[in-house]
Parts: structure tokens; sequence; C-alpha cells
């Protein structure tokens, strides 16, 4: 009987400690993805900020009209003295009650309305406290207005957000009629750099498309990183020999796929590898050494995301 109570009495403290364990697991998770969120927040509002440190500095004095809501702005701006910012913010209020009802996620729906808003009044707001006209060689303001600008909108963009207006009406055309997106920015773009064309000059509409050439490449770095991986796919017949050495000399994940030789016929085990680019020359020197005969292609890979590499973003 007491063997029975003691057996009872350890199965209810083992029960409570496993009750206590998942609720802590759960806490830890509900704080692991808060502090994401907040994370992905604070990145959305200082890409905001730098988007319009770049707009007030390089852009906007030298009147240089980017894509999208932001260069209609400047052109009002210009036209009829209206402040950039409020032009902004005024013209993406009706996209954002669309997008917040027929649109994405209300989760990236809250994003861009941050990003936005965020972002139109910095414009208005910051430039009593920045220098009024840095430079005016057309060379600088085109590179470093695109790096600044492509930098804000790279971490936007990577923390879940958008910078609204065309990018909203773009999304809403494709839900709605089935136009591709990518189709209906170039129109938006190619309509306002042709109407900054016939009120600036052809000139500054061809420095604004080099500027949204240098932007466009500055978001593909922050978005995909600064450390080039890369995809390694190996045919060997030693494939077992050459999979351990990868798991085991240089910690990397190895799959394996079964294959075939398109010649010969014979089965063959393809080994599928993701390493950084510091670490192809290695990588060949492992597979040479097991098998010199093996047969080895290495591509590009935009971004790697994993263990070992960069971790997922928030959902």
């Amino acid at each position: 009987m007491r063997a029975r109570r003691g057996a009872d009495a350890k199965r209810r403290c083992a029960d409570r400690r496993e009750r206590r364990a998942r609720r802590v697991g759960r806490w830890r998770d509900r704080l692991r993805r808060s502090s994401r969120v907040v994370a992905d927040y604070a990145v959305i509002v200082l890409g905001s900020i730098l988007i319009a440190i770049g707009a007030n500095l390089f852009m906007i004095p030298n009147r240089v009209v980017s894509g999208g809501v932001t260069g209609i702005g400047t052109i009002l701006h210009y036209v009829m003295g209206l402040p950039v910012g409020m032009v902004t913010l005024a013209i993406n209020i009706p996209l954002f009650v669309i997008a917040l009802k027929w649109g994405g996620g209300l989760s990236a729906g809250v994003r861009t309305v941050v990003a936005v808003t965020v972002m139109t009044l910095a414009i208005d707001l910051l430039p009593p406290y920045l220098p009024e006209h840095v430079t005016s060689d057309p060379l600088l303001y085109t590179l470093y207005g695109g790096i600044i600008d492509g930098l804000g909108l790279g971490l936007v963009f990577r923390a879940g957000g958008t910078t609204g207006g065309t990018d909203i009406l773009a999304q809403l055309l494709d839900r709605a009629f089935a136009w591709k997106i990518g189709h209906t920015l170039l129109a938006a773009n190619i309509v306002i750099l042709g109407s900054s064309a016939l009120i600036f000059g052809l000139e500054p509409a061809l420095y604004a498309l080099l500027l949204a050439i240098v932007s466009s490449r500055i978001i593909d770095l922050v978005q995909e990183g600064i450390k080039p991986s890369r995809a390694a796919w190996i045919i060997t017949r030693r494939s077992e020999a050459v999979r351990m050495a990868i798991l085991q000399d240089m910690e990397r994940g190895v799959t394996v796929f079964q294959g075939e030789g398109g010649y010969t016929g014979e089965p063959k085990r393809v080994l599928l590898c993701a390493v950084s680019q510091s670490e192809v020359s290695r990588l060949e020197r492992v597979v040479s050494r097991i098998d010199p005969e093996a047969f080895m292609i290495v591509q590009s890979a935009s971004e790697v995301i994993g263990e070992g590499f960069r971790g997922f973003s928030a959902p």
C-alpha cells in the first residue's frame, strides 16, 4: 500500500514538473516571438528614417524624382509647394484602407502603415536638422542617394514591411485582375519618371533612373546579405566517404539524392551541400582528396537560411 502511494506521489510530482516545463517553454516561445517582432519594427523605423534622410539630402534638393508615391510628392512639391511627406501620406491613406481589407495579412499591413507613417513624417520634420544642400554634383547625389535609399528600403523589406504607394497598388491589381506586379510597378514608374522629365527636364530624369539602379542593387545586398553562399553538387563513386568528410571535417550538412548516369545508366548518389564562399576551396580539397575523379558543380545561392547560416525571419 505504501509502495503504491509512493509511486502515485512520484507520478504526480513528475506530472507537475512536466506541466511546469511546458508552461516555461510556452513563455519562452512567446518571449522569443515578441522580441523578434520588436526587433522587426525597430528595423522598419530605422529603414524609414534612412529613406527620408536620403530623400532630403540628395533627391529633393536636386529635383531627382524617385519612382513611386514619393516621386509624385516631389513633383507636387516643386509645382504646387506642397510638403513631400504629407502628399505621400495622403495618397497612401486610401491604399492603406484597401490593403488592410483586401490585401495581405494584418501583420504586413500594420508594418507597412508604420513604415510609411515614419517615412513621411521624417521627410517633413528632418530638414531643419540636416545640412541644407550637401552636393549638386550629379555623380555624388546619384551614388550616395541610391546607397542610402536602397539601404533603407532593404531594411524595411527585410523586416516584412513595404513603403506603400505603388507597391500596394501593384499587389491589389494582381489580386483583382491578375496583373503582374513587376509590370504594374514598371508602368507606374515610367509614368512618374516621364512626368518628371516633362517638368524638370530630361537630365534629372536620367539621373533618377541611375539612382534607382544603384538603389535596387543595395536592396538586393541587404536582402541577400553581403556574405555570398554557394550550393555544391557532388557526383562521386565514393559518396559515403565524401559525405562523412563534409559532415565531420567541415561540419556542414549534406543531402543525398539518388541519380542515374545519362550515358552509362548506372545509379549514382548525388550530394548537395551549402557552404560559404570562403569554404568552396576547402570543399574542393576535401572532395579531391577522397575522389580525384569526382564531378563537382558549384553555383551561387542568393540566400541560404537554416542552421549554420542565417536564421528564419519572424512570421
